[in-house]
């Protein structure tokens, strides 16, 4: 069951302070299990009070989000919108920044599939970071300046 699979042995991938805004959300990949690389999948939730990422966008990699309980609140370019019982995709290269917070009193729970495509690069037009596709294919952190963390 998704919900029993083994959590992200790390919760949060972001440099500090950034890391506190996913601070009451708890992912399960799904992916390793099933030896899948073409694409991720995750089991997140979201206690109250929770986002499930910074506000970003990618530059290569397409993403779908499955709300399975709960009324998460979509922040993107375009506003708040409220998804309970809902999907959402958000494609590669638009621009479209996006993230979903928990601003109920009950957890929210989603199912989260992107590709694992090369050469990703992430914006985060609310925070000075960007996630480049540094050696190995593996995400490093930056300032806006290029400065690491």
């Amino acid at each position: 069951m998704a919900a029993e699979a083994p959590p992200r042995a790390r919760q949060s991938i972001y440099p500090p302070p950034f890391d506190a805004v996913t601070a009451g959300r708890l992912k399960r990949p799904l992916d390793d299990p099933f030896r899948l690389t073409r694409f991720g999948v995750n089991h997140t939730r979201l206690a109250p009070g929770a986002a499930s990422a910074l506000r970003h966008a990618h530059s290569r990699q397409d993403e779908l989000v499955y709300v399975l309980e709960g009324g998460p609140t979509l922040i993107s370019n375009d506003g708040a919108t409220e998804l309970a019982g809902m999907c959402v995709g958000f494609k590669a290269g638009t621009g479209d920044a996006h993230h979903l917070i928990n601003r109920t009193d009950a957890d929210v729970v989603l199912i989260e599939i992107g590709d694992r495509g090369a050469g990703d690069e992430v914006e985060y037009p609310d925070d000075d970071l960007a996630a480049l596709d540094g050696p190995g294919g593996k995400r490093v952190f930056a300032r806006k300046d290029g400065t690491p963390y």
